[in-house]
């Protein structure tokens, strides 16, 4: 290498931050969100400075989390109407990383706006009014309203599902579609069946939700991928329709094998579950024969058995 061009290299670059602006002031629409101290981010070296990337890399992802506004899905309301859909924002990471070193290594501006990229939501008001249209699965099961607790987390359950688009190809989770039942997201303790015996836990019903679903879906036509029995027979489908799930433990998965979305309805009212599955009028699927759900309350079925199970 040219010594001559890399000691003048050295002198520009040390000629031009030398009086560079300590703090850079980062904005959002005129607001001040953040701010970065020059010296925080620069290694000492010989002639220039160098940037600290682990500190920079720590730094952007906590301003990421700090602006990330997630996008939101249209959806169909109770009264059947399509809502919108919200686009959400993120950080323009690589746009921030010119900024920043233009500022680091240039004269820069000591305030600057801050890049943002929009994230778009996955499904529209278009693909809704699209796959709305066709109804080619639905199912029915039946559970006691005056069962507060178990009622409660079989309608958060079902909230859950409610308007979710599984895409061709595309694998559906129950566990990861309803995600963890907590406390937090106002689950409550309820029967569930552990090892073949009657116990309580955080989210007990729930497992009514899953079995309404695979019964639904199964009449779609729809590849099921994953689906296990509870260790004893349950009261609110018939023998072997049943499909338990466990956060640590089972998963209810189907794919969608089909050349359009699939739309998933749920809701839980006045002691009945409904699923309904819709998708295109175009959509040419493959229906199961899938028997019906007893109308009688769990309650009734299980002084008929002399069983207890409320899972």
């Amino acid at each position: 290498m040219n010594l001559t061009w890399l000691f003048g290299f050295l002198f520009f670059i040390q000629s031009h931050t030398a009086n560079l602006p300590e703090t850079l002031t980062i904005e959002n629409e005129g607001e001040n969100i953040a701010s970065m101290e020059r010296a925080e981010y620069q290694i000492p070296f010989p002639g220039m400075p160098l940037i600290d990337f682990e500190k920079f890399n720590q730094f952007l992802d906590k301003l990421d989390q700090q602006m990330y506004l997630p996008p939101e899905n249209a959806y169909i309301d109770d009264a059947g109407k399509i809502v919108s859909e919200k686009p959400g924002r993120k950080l323009h990471r690589k746009a921030f990383t010119d900024l920043f070193y233009t500022y680091f290594y240039q004269r820069g501006p000591a305030n600057a706006e801050i890049p943002m990229l929009t994230v778009y939501p996955r499904v529209d008001r278009d693909l809704l009014a699209y796959i709305r249209v066709k109804q080619i699965g639905q199912y029915v099961t039946y559970f006691n309203p005056s069962n507060t607790t178990r009622s409660h987390n079989i309608e958060l359950a079902a909230d859950a599902i409610n308007n979710y688009v599984v895409f061709p190809g595309e694998t559906f989770s129950f566990n990861r579609a309803v995600g963890r039942r907590t406390k937090e997201k106002g689950y409550m303790r309820a029967p569930v069946i552990v090892r073949g015996e009657l116990s309580e836990d955080i989210g007990g019903g729930i497992c009514q939700v899953s079995s309404t679903l695979f019964n639904a879906v199964d009449r779609a036509g729809v590849k099921v991928l994953e689906r296990y029995s509870h260790s004893k027979k349950v009261p609110y489908v018939p023998p072997g329709r049943d499909a338990t799930v466990s956060w640590y433990g089972p998963d209810f998965t189907f794919k969608n094998r089909y050349s359009y979305p699939l739309l998933i309805r749920a809701k839980a009212i006045n002691g009945q579950m409904v699923i309904r599955v819709f998708s295109s009028d175009e959509i040419d699927y493959e229906p199961r024969l899938v028997p019906k759900a007893s109308k009688m309350l769990p309650e009734e079925i299980n002084r008929d058995q002399e069983t207890k199970t409320d899972d």
